[in-house]
C-alpha cells in the first residue's frame, strides 16, 4: 500500500464531489490534501502552500487548467513542481496535446480509484 506522508498535494477541481472523493482518497494513504474550486483561488494561495504535487482540472469556468498551469509555472518556487491535469477527455489525440502542454501526466475521470494511488505515487517518484 502507498503512503504518502510528508507530501502535500493540491487538487484544484470546481466540482465539490470530485474534490471530496479525492480527499477521502488521498487521506487513506497519508497525504496532506490542499483544494481549490477554482484556478484563481488556488494561484492565490499556491506559494504558501508549496505542494508536492497538483492535481489540476482541465474545464473550469473562468480560467481554464492550460491558463493555470501557464500562470504556476511563472512562479519560481513552484516551476518544477508536478501538474497532473485531471480530464474527462481521454479520447486519442488528447494524452498527447495535455503532454505537450506542459503537464506531467494525466488522470481521466471518472478515477480508477484502485489505480489512483499507484497513479499518483509515479507522479511523486515514490
Amino acid at each position: 500500500m502507498n503512503n504518502f506522508s510528508g507530501k502535500k498535494i493540491a487538487v484544484v477541481d470546481d466540482t465539490a464531489s470530485i474534490l471530496m472523493l479525492f480527499t477521502a482518497l488521498l487521506e487513506a494513504h497519508h497525504a496532506e490534501v490542499v483544494t481549490a474550486g477554482s484556478g484563481r483561488e488556488f494561484l492565490e494561495q499556491v506559494a504558501a502552500i508549496s505542494p508536492d504535487l497538483i492535481l489540476l482540472d482541465i474545464q473550469m469556468p473562468e480560467m481554464d487548467g492550460y491558463r493555470v498551469l501557464e500562470m504556476l509555472r511563472a512562479i519560481p518556487a513552484i516551476g518544477n513542481t508536478p501538474v497532473v491535469a485531471l480530464t474527462a477527455h481521454a479520447m486519442s489525440g488528447d494524452k498527447e496535446r495535455i503532454l505537450e502542454g506542459g503537464f506531467s501526466g494525466y488522470i481521466a475521470k471518472p478515477v480508477d480509484t484502485r489505480a489512483f494511488p499507484d497513479q499518483i505515487a509515479s507522479f511523486l517518484a515514490l
